[in-house]
């Protein structure tokens, strides 16, 4: 982790050496970082057209003729597939399957990138998990990039694409949840505020991993941050800089536009959101601004922070947080939006189905590994792995494991040790209508909690391998984010002749951090510039009211350390176990 925040430090400062396109190109190379099991992706291709669009796209709208086409990707995990496989043969058969039909859930995700590269793509440690771990199919759309397409052209590209999914496709929209990390997450609060804005059908709800929703960066977390994060600082007048390449030559118009800076924006009437941020990250005061100010607009909000996490930490597979934040978006979209969301989620009609079944079955369709490249088999490698399976027996009835975290039932080796997953007990017997089946590890939860267990942590050689490896690289680190923190044990009482106690990087081996009792960062405004006024507002109100939503950090100790200083409480956030939550 430290080796590859130095290297995204020193992007800014020579940047000059380089250009857009070679930065696009060393950031698409995967295969850097252990990643999660296989999935089936299927590319899509298709034509933007008029959809009479109103407000700021209504002359981008107008001005298209069919030609132009987007790009995107299918993602669907593989029991997921096998799953859809069995309803799609039975719906040809003209059988059923005895159970209730389900209330399918479609994600649209909007990558991440600084406007300006990336891909869905080079997302797919992202969107491979997410959807495995959901149970839901996922379109992840390659919007146009700065600076060839300057702000709203994305904006467009994402109104697009979702409409193409409740007008070509028939999903319903209460059955999408938009997500997006990084300018992806801004782009998806951008698309939910147009969509409200313009009396358009709105999403059931919205997961941001670390969202870009402030592009002034009026906020302190910006340089106290920025040591420890891995995100490079734009530097003015540099020609990389992200915010020069989306806005062009409108950045003084558009600046605090809230379809460009969500945080300027009215909340009003948007559907719940999980908003999940790193405590080390440059974005995090304006994240919790977010919450905050989303909350006071009658925004059911869950705000999540992991202690000592960077920028979109969901993308790197061997961090255990990454792992406990998917089980989170499951528990987000299977029990907390039924209960908080505007309506109820439909079943899918036979037009829909028959709508993706066309787009996913296809013989462009791939068996992906999670470090983004293709296998080479198609489709029907998975069918004819899993049928396999079931004619032998699974691997686990043959070979009783000594661990006592099971592989998944039914996966071969390769599938399931090959390569360190992020989303290792997110298939197979583990979901079961929606939910997560209780583990026999886990204490069962009173009846009338409907919040699932988490699936169990793996341990297994390969990621003790790596953490050894990662542990050596911390080992060497003479700053971190954790060096600077002095706390107290909680467990103490210190008197005047106790010496602080100084936090220091825990090996990544052990995982084993201290619990503290301190409420999450206030946010601050920048003192190092010029900070917007209505952020310094913000935080003044912030700090004078208080916040008005309840965040949840989580660290990984066993320990809980409870402290409730929200005007406003959900009835419960995911128990997530070996990281400690602690409310404030």
């Amino acid at each position: 982790m430290t080796l590859l925040s130095s290297i995204m430090r020193g992007v800014s400062r020579y940047s000059h050496l380089t250009d857009i396109d070679t930065i696009r190109m060393l950031m698409s190379i995967g295969g850097l970082v252990p990643v999660p099991s296989d999935a089936l992706v299927t590319p899509v291709t298709f034509s933007v057209r008029k959809r009479q669009l109103r407000g700021i796209l209504e002359n981008f709208d107008a001005a298209e003729d069919g030609t132009r086409e987007l790009s995107g990707e299918w993602v669907v995990g593989k029991k997921t597939w096998q799953r859809l496989q069995a309803e799609w043969k039975a719906r040809k058969e003209g059988r059923t399957t005895g159970k209730p039909k389900r209330k399918e859930r479609v994600v649209l995700y909007l990558h991440g990138g600084a406007y300006y590269m990336f891909s869905a793509a080079t997302h797919r440690l992202i969107t491979i998990p997410l959807a495995k771990y959901l149970d839901a199919r996922l379109f992840a759309v390659d919007y146009r990039l700065a600076p060839e397409t300057r702000f709203p052209g994305p904006l467009h590209d994402a109104v697009s694409a979702y409409f193409r999914l409740i007008d070509d496709l028939h999903v319903p929209p209460e059955n999408i949840v938009v997500a997006g990390d990084s300018a992806g997450g801004g782009l998806a609060l951008a698309l939910l505020m147009y969509l409200r804005d313009n009396d358009y059908p709105l999403p059931s709800g919205a997961i941001l991993m670390s969202p870009w929703v402030d592009l002034t960066m009026s906020c302190e977390s910006w340089d106290s941050n920025a040591q420890y994060d891995i995100v490079p600082m734009p530097q003015p007048g540099d020609h990389l800089n992200p915010v020069a390449c989306y806005l062009g030559e409108h950045m003084e118009k558009y600046l605090t536009h809230p379809y460009a800076s969500p945080l300027f924006g009215d909340f009003k009437g948007l559907p719940p959101m999980l908003i999940q941020a790193g405590e080390v990250e440059v974005l995090r005061d304006e994240i919790t601004l977010l919450a905050h100010k989303a909350t006071l607009a009658g925004v059911e909000v869950r705000h999540e922070l992991y202690a000592d996490m960077v920028h979109v930490f969901q993308s790197l597979p061997f961090l255990e947080a990454a792992k406990h934040a998917f089980v989170s978006c499951h528990d987000f979209v299977w029990n907390f939006l039924p209960h908080h969301q505007s309506r109820t989620p439909q079943s899918l009609d036979t037009s829909a189905e028959k709508g993706l079944e066309d787009e996913i079955d296809t013989d462009a369709a791939r068996v992906v590994r999670g470090d983004g490249t293709e296998t080479g088999a198609g489709r029907e490698a998975i069918s004819q792995t899993l049928e396999g399976q079931r004619d032998r027996g699974s691997y686990r009835r043959k070979h009783h494991s000594v661990s006592p975290t099971p592989t998944l039932q039914g996966d071969e080796p390769s599938w399931d040790s090959k390569y360190l997953s992020s989303s290792s007990e997110d298939e197979g017997d583990l979901f079961e209508g929606g939910a997560l089946r209780p583990s026999r590890s886990y204490t069962t939860l009173p009846p009338d909690d409907q919040t699932p267990p988490p699936p169990p942590l793996s341990r297994r050689p390969s990621l003790a391998r790596l953490r050894s490896t990662f542990s050596l690289i911390a080992d060497a680190a003479t700053v971190s984010a954790s060096d600077s923190i002095h706390v107290t044990p909680v467990h103490t009482h210190p008197t005047d002749d106790t010496p602080p106690v100084v936090r220091r990087r825990g090996r990544i081996a052990s995982l084993s951090m201290t619990s503290s009792a301190e409420a999450p960062p206030e946010p601050a405004i920048r003192r190092s510039q010029y900070s917007h006024p209505d952020i310094t507002s913000l935080c003044q109100q912030w700090l004078s009211s208080g916040p008005a939503n309840q965040t949840t950090t989580y660290k990984p100790d066993g320990s809980v350390s409870p402290q409730v200083g929200s005007k406003r409480r959900h009835s419960r956030t995911p128990s997530l176990s070996a990281f400690s939550a602690k409310h404030v």
